[in-house]
């Protein structure tokens, strides 16, 4: 009768030299090949976009600042994967190509969906235009490109893995970007601040995306052991308190900002802001929405990371 294992094991600190992952012939490995691919597909994007100025305002920015990044990052991985590095990489080789790959992923989606909405369709046709499109088209090779490596490389159960490669890991990444999705709708002070309510939810995901981040920082530091308590105590009770605390922010952001008896907004017509339309700008009500809805997707999240956190087992090796 078949068995099926429903536990990953991680591992959280390391006594031995770590297993050397790549060798100067990576390139030749599906792995090497791919990263290749997001090599490629980064640089002709951002090339592409160059080559005609195409990044004028934030979105672009972001977009050209995304592609770069992604160029960058992945050059430095080859070059260490060539080279067999790895053991004099300053992060966790466990943890830092997983963790990078899934934020490519998700940095690459956001400029596939927010340059071409808030920048490519307003630019009129031409050579410009052309360029732009075709970069947009890059940055989603890009973005499957990470994708894959993700679903490549993840834990398996059973398998012993760093931190970074479980569900649990890949959330955090997750949670973070999310977070800091929020924070870029609610850089306007305006949208909480007079409200103690809506400042108690600014501190959620600020202490929330902190966490997080620190957590995600120790596990590519290999600094997992200098922990007080033990590691999986504290990813425990990080979930619990994270989702405690979106708990609270998933009720009072859309009371207070959407319920008239709170001064609030429910209708987008309401909201005088939006009465103007800017190619490169957000109302303040479609802000409020965001932050709403974005709360919601990183309060499930969270949830998640709780479930899946207690399927883990940790070791040392």
């Amino acid at each position: 009768m078949p068995v099926t294992v429903t536990r990953t094991t991680i591992t959280t600190t390391t006594t031995s030299s770590p297993t050397i992952v790549g060798s100067p012939r990576a390139l030749t490995q599906p792995l090497g090949l791919l990263r290749l691919l997001q090599l490629i597909s980064t640089c002709v994007a951002f090339s592409l976009v160059a080559s005609v100025a195409a990044w004028t305002g934030p979105m672009g920015n972001w977009a050209m600042f995304t592609w770069c990044f992604c160029f960058a990052v992945t050059l430095i991985i080859l070059i260490v994967e060539l080279g067999g590095l790895q053991t004099r990489f300053p992060l966790s080789w466990r943890n830092f190509p997983i963790t990078y790959a899934c934020y490519a992923a998700l940095f690459c989606l956001s400029s596939s969906i927010i340059y071409p909405t808030t920048y490519v369709q307003f630019m009129a046709h031409g050579r410009t235009r052309d360029h732009a499109i075709a970069a947009t088209t890059f940055s989603c090779v890009a973005c499957l490109a990470y994708a894959t490596e993700v679903a490549w490389t993840r834990a398996r159960p059973g398998e012993i893995t760093g931190y970074m490669a479980t569900v649990p890991g890949l959330l955090k990444v997750f949670e973070t970007f999310v977070a800091c999705i929020i924070f870029a709708f609610i850089s306007e002070p305006f949208l909480y601040q007079q409200k103690p309510a809506l400042e108690w939810c600014v501190a959620v995901y600020a202490i929330c995306f902190i966490l997080a981040g620190v957590t995600i920082l120790l596990n590519l530091g290999d600094c997992t052991n200098m922990l007080p308590i033990p590691f999986p105590t504290f990813l425990s009770g990080l979930a619990l308190l994270s989702v405690l605390l979106y708990a609270t922010a998933i009720v009072l952001w859309p009371l207070y900002q959407f319920d008239q008896r709170y001064n609030g907004y429910p209708r987008r017509s309401l909201d005088s802001s939006c009465a103007y339309t800017h190619p490169h700008s957000v109302c303040y009500w479609d802000r409020r929405l965001a932050v709403a809805i974005l709360t919601g997707v990183n309060l499930l999240a969270y949830v998640s990371d709780l479930v899946y956190s207690t399927r883990l087992v940790f070791v040392k090796v």
